[in-house]
């Protein structure tokens, strides 16, 4: 891209927007950094950190010499996201609010704000890229935008942003996607950047690194009952199914049960999973063994698609791979039925603790096609 533009750039406080805005001032784009604050509850504890983060963006703004704003979407967050990811949680879903907050928060309410300001992209720090192909004439004079993971594969985050579309994508930059996060962190302390060497956040988009279970439950109302193993034996009590996730093999209040019945050569010492939730029971099921029979899925259907091309993959299409999960490698798998509202895959290889609630995306090769809701898997 060689014409220069006003570029809006989200500055979270953190290393990769920090340095995607430096980038785009060095190529001589008219930049902007805005400030996105989202989330007001216990706003002052030790666990959410937007008043450092604002402060962190607004140092790197001066570095920079970039202007910065600093924008309120709480109402947004807590109507578009929270609400939605309690409704989920109480139905003993597990959903992803990453993938959430980015359709609705950073590339609605954020652009949005961006375009009233008179910008022609916005830019932010995740690890991705927009590639547009297609021949001039298309699509009212443009080209079709592709969705395509970032180069660093310990870093991409193509998974959060798959429910981007043609219109977000078009107006969309993301300047560390070409680059490996160590290169970012050399540049960020080439320049003195004041967050150089901050840590990057893993908690929940906006709200922060908290006790989750303690989080949850100020929101979610949640009645104790059994936890039982595959054999209906009762092991002990849950605090509320849904402070349980699939999977799950820490917190689950059981350690050091020993499985006196276990066929021989099982192993007693094997670490227990999460491996089912009966809602109308209210009984937590957990499993011994990474490997357990009720851990192994081969097959997921997923819900509320999103295809950042506006279709998806036709049934039999060739190269298809999906994520069930984010730290997981892409799974070659097919598509064995696909209609308007759902799509359902077919996994050669048995994928672990498929989970309701979160998002199974998919890929052909490095394009990121979209996907949708998990909401069952066998």
């Amino acid at each position: 891209m060689t014409q220069k533009q006003r570029v809006v750039v989200g500055l979270s406080g953190g290393v990769d927007s920090a340095v995607s805005a430096w980038l785009l001032k060095q190529q001589g784009h008219e930049v902007i950094g805005i400030f996105m604050k989202n989330w007001e509850d216990d706003d002052d504890s030790e666990y959410c950190s937007s008043r450092q983060d604002f402060l962190d963006a607004a140092s790197v703004a001066d570095v920079i010499g970039i202007e910065i704003e600093h924008v309120n979407f709480a109402a947004d967050y807590k109507d578009r996201v929270f609400a939605e990811f309690l409704r989920e949680y109480q139905a003993g879903r597990t959903p992803n609010p990453d993938v959430l907050c980015n359709a609705e928060i950073k590339f609605k309410a954020f652009l949005d704000h961006a375009m009233r300001l008179g910008a022609e992209k916005i830019a932010t720090g995740h690890y991705a890229r927009v590639r547009e192909v297609g021949a001039l004439g298309e699509l009212g004079g443009q080209g079709h935008f592709q969705l395509l993971k970032g180069l660093d594969p310990l870093k991409d985050q193509s998974y959060f942003l798959h429910r981007l579309n043609q219109a977000q994508l078009s107006k969309t930059l993301f300047p560390v996607g070409e680059l490996p996060k160590t290169e970012v962190r050399r540049i960020a302390a080439e320049i003195n950047l004041p967050n150089a060497k901050k840590k990057d956040s893993t908690g929940i988009c906006f709200i922060g690194e908290r006790p989750f279970r303690e989080f949850l439950n100020r929101y979610l109302s949640n009645t104790p009952g059994p936890i039982k193993d595959d054999r209906g034996r009762k092991l002990g009590e849950h605090v509320g199914l849904s402070f349980y996730t699939l999977g799950q093999r820490k917190g689950i209040g059981i350690g050091g049960v020993k499985d006196k019945g276990a066929p021989r050569g099982a192993g007693e010492h094997e670490p227990w999973f999460v491996a089912r939730k009966d809602m109308a029971a209210n009984t937590l099921y957990v499993v011994q063994g990474h490997d357990h029979p009720w851990l192994q899925q081969h097959h997921l259907v997923a819900q509320d698609l999103s295809w950042v091309a506006g279709t998806g993959p036709a049934v039999g299409a060739e190269g298809i791979a999906a994520k069930s999960r984010y730290r997981q490698a892409d799974a070659p798998c097919a598509v064995t039925a696909s209609s308007a509202t759902e799509v359902a895959l077919h996994f050669p290889q048995a994928q672990f603790a498929v989970t309701p609630g979160q998002s199974a995306v998919l890929y052909q090769g490095e394009v990121c096609l979209g996907g949708g809701v998990i909401g069952s898997a066998s």
